[in-house]
């Protein structure tokens, strides 16, 4: 199963805090709004995001659709897909993407430690 481009989400409660402590360890702003509290930093081929006030745990972030430079892929798995096959194998979503739809979308479930995994199609 290719899940897409792989980033952390962060929980944060300060981002012009965040932001600038993970720019001493040589993140750089990759996209994002500080205004509207999120920001998406890249070192190399590491990418996180920091969001303040929009979600209340750290999470994995998978992409389908994107390459590490949030450009669209020729091919990959709907995310309509991937979804259809985790419950397939009775996986529990937490939310679920709208199967009538096509384009943009997102589900999210959860390991077997309660860590937040969202899979987010942006194209």
């Amino acid at each position: 199963m290719e899940l897409g481009t792989f980033s952390i989400s962060l929980a944060v409660k300060d981002i012009k805090a965040s932001k600038a402590f993970y720019e001493k360890l040589g993140f750089k702003v990759f996209m994002g709004d500080i205004s509207q509290n999120w920001l998406i930093l890249k070192n190399g081929d590491h990418v996180i995001g920091l969001f303040q006030g929009m979600f209340e745990r750290n999470m994995l972030t998978f992409n389908p659709g994107w390459d590490s430079n949030a450009q669209k892929l020729d091919s990959f798995a709907d995310v309509r897909e991937l979804q259809r096959q985790l419950k397939a194998q009775s996986v529990e979503l937490m939310s679920e993407a709208d199967e009538s739809t096509t384009g943009p979308a997102s589900f999210m479930i959860l390991d077997p430690d309660g860590n937040p995994i969202l899979i987010d199609q942006h194209v």
